[in-house]
């Protein structure tokens, strides 16, 4: 276990410790699904809840330090932030294939997981009961399919390509804050179609499209430059435009601190 983050490991033969520090105030956690326990990431915001809360569903690339950055970035803006690790159980290969096959049909140990951490949110003392969703890639069409579940407001960063049905998808959905990249390779149209549904069904929605930006811009992944020429890779500018987008349209839909 030497030197290995929990993050990493394909597989857990010991027993996760309710509570572990990491040394950056971010909290590993363990959270009940129907399926068993699994870890999850939480971030608290500094001071004086409760809070509402934000679950983070990451990206195929799983739980890299930028999704601590992530998790980081929505404490300080006053929510209760936590990541399940949607590859807790068995290796990594098979995981990813489950977990994307279950995006496709939208059912599966993955929604029920996303919904165990919306609950264990719920059940904070320090969270006001409001929780929203945000994800990317892979994560952000889970935001998106999830947006009918009983939360206040979903953050899809990229869920390209879109939900099947996306109209039959969005039945019932939270007010929702969408966010892509012109040269999304993944993305063409995506967010004239999501605004269209969007507005033919009622549902308050912020999307927005950035001339630029690529597949993933919200993400620093390593091999950058290798990836901004296929379409991927990080923009800052945008990223914290989103952003900015993101805790505007939250704080109008699941509140502050208090409130």
């Amino acid at each position: 276990m030497s030197g290995q983050r929990l993050w990493d490991a394909p597989e857990f033969p010991w027993p996760l410790a309710p509570r572990l520090q990491l040394d950056d105030g971010m909290t590993t956690i363990e959270i009940d699904t129907p399926a068993g326990r699994i870890d999850a990431l939480l971030g608290v915001p500094a001071g004086e809840g409760p809070w509402p809360g934000v679950v983070v569903i990451h990206d195929a690339f799983g739980y890299p330090p930028d999704k601590k950055a992530i998790s980081e970035r929505i404490a300080r803006a006053g929510y209760l932030a936590l990541t399940p690790n949607m590859f807790a159980r068995g290796g990594r290969g098979r995981c990813v294939a489950r977990v994307m096959r279950e995006l496709l049909t939208k059912r599966g140990r993955a929604l029920d997981d996303i919904l165990a951490a919306r609950d264990h949110l719920q059940s904070m003392p320090e969270c006001t009961g409001r929780v929203g969703i945000a994800g990317f890639c892979m994560g952000g069409g889970f935001s998106l399919i999830m947006s009918p579940k009983g939360f206040g407001a979903s953050a899809p960063f990229y869920g390209t390509p879109l939900p099947r049905k996306l109209s039959e998808t969005l039945d019932g959905a939270c007010p929702i804050v969408a966010s892509f990249g012109a040269r999304d390779p993944l993305g063409i149209g995506a967010a004239k179609q999501l605004r269209k549904t969007t507005t033919a069904k009622n549902i308050p929605a912020d999307i927005k499209v950035y001339p630029g930006a690529g597949h993933g811009f919200a993400n620093e992944l390593p091999g950058q430059p290798l990836l901004r020429v296929t379409g991927f890779g990080y923009n800052r500018a945008a990223t914290d435009d989103a952003w900015s987008r993101v805790f505007a349209f939250f704080g109008e839909h699941l509140g502050t601190a208090s409130g």
